[in-house]
């Protein structure tokens, strides 16, 4: 199951997780980051390394947060 970004990632500056990801699954929004479900390998470093707690398991997100996901 691939991570994805939550909004607590809007407007974070921090890049940590970014840094540590070993597929390069990472891209730049807008304002945020988000995974690219395809090239996650589910290795789970960049979840420890987000300041923000905003990279989590797509299983794992709160409901309010899926329909952002889905759209």
């Amino acid at each position: 199951m691939a991570f994805v970004v939550t909004d607590n990632c809007i407007q974070c500056k921090y890049t940590d997780c970014v840094a540590v990801c070993p597929a390069d699954a990472f891209h730049e929004g807008p304002n945020f980051l988000v995974i690219n479900p395809i090239a996650c390998i589910d290795c789970d470093l960049c979840v420890p390394e987000c300041p923000a707690d905003a990279i989590h398991q797509f299983n794992g997100v709160a409901d309010k947060f899926e329909q952002l996901i889905i759209e």
